[in-house]
């Protein structure tokens, strides 16, 4: 399983910008959801519940000023738990979430340890760190460690949006242009046997400001590439965010955690 949060990016500008996945749905080769994301709709609380399936209330992950270990079963653990190899090319949230915190950029940046629940990783820590070095971070990791679980996560679009807006040509640039780098990768991962989740945590408002309620700031996309998913549109359904950890654990194999939900997903295979 390859997951790819793309940090930032709403729904609207999604379907309407990246012309390469849209393809791939047209094509009857990946399904599309529209998802609504918990709130607060910033990033270290939702990193949090994707990687866990747990709101806010429950983890208590409650601004990306929470500078704290997780303390909830999350997908690096459980996959390492079960055998399965993991990794993460990411933001050095992640590091703090799912290793240890703080973050040290000269000794943390980059992670190799079959201790750990993300046994290898390369983290970031520079907002405007391009999407093209990311995901060829991400590649490394794969040639390197085959790993059975590994975390994408590219931050450009987030960083735009909050310097020109939500609404800005810049920030569809940017849409744009991560969707050009996936059309470099998704097959040659596909053929090496990946099924693939593309998502983002929350969107982003014309203001450049996320964090509220708004439809820019709380719908994103997703899209799925899996021989266990049904490839269509489902966009005119509404998915919870808190769906997405425990959908990863059933086309991994694993079983939910207690905290976790039944996944409603639109095109799951029932045997799943």
């Amino acid at each position: 399983m390859i997951f790819v949060l793309i940090d930032g990016l709403n729904a609207e500008t999604a379907f309407r910008h990246m012309g390469f996945m849209e393809h791939l749905v047209e094509a009857h080769a990946a399904s599309k959801y529209v998802v609504r994301s918990e709130l607060p709709s910033v990033s270290r609380p939702l990193y949090e519940v994707l990687m866990t399936g747990t709101p806010v209330s429950v983890n208590r992950i409650c601004s990306n000023e929470t500078i704290r270990k997780s303390t909830q079963k999350n997908l690096f653990q459980m996959s390492a738990d079960a055998g399965i190899a993991t990794a993460a090319a990411a933001y050095y949230f992640f590091s703090e979430l799912y290793l240890h915190a703080p973050f040290h950029p000269l000794t943390d940046r980059f992670h190799s340890d079959s201790a750990s629940a993300i046994q290898n990783a390369m983290f970031y820590y520079d907002d405007s760190y391009p999407d093209s070095h990311l995901f060829l971070d991400a590649d490394e990791l794969i040639i390197r460690h085959h790993p059975g679980f590994i975390l994408v996560h590219p931050m450009s679009v987030d960083y735009i949006g909050h310097q020109f807006g939500g609404g800005s040509g810049e920030y569809c640039k940017a849409a744009f242009n991560v969707d050009c780098i996936l059309s470099r990768f998704l097959f040659k991962w596909i053929e090496e046997g990946y099924s693939v989740i593309i998502t983002a945590d929350h969107g982003m408002g014309k203001d450049g400001i996320h964090g509220g309620t708004s439809a820019e700031e709380r719908m994103i996309p997703m899209y799925i590439l899996s021989g266990q998913v049904d490839a269509a549109d489902y966009s005119g359904q509404t998915v919870s965010q808190l769906h997405i950890a425990p959908l990863v654990c059933k086309l991994l194999g694993l079983p939910l955690s207690e905290h976790m939900i039944e996944p409603k997903i639109p095109g799951l295979h029932p045997a799943v």
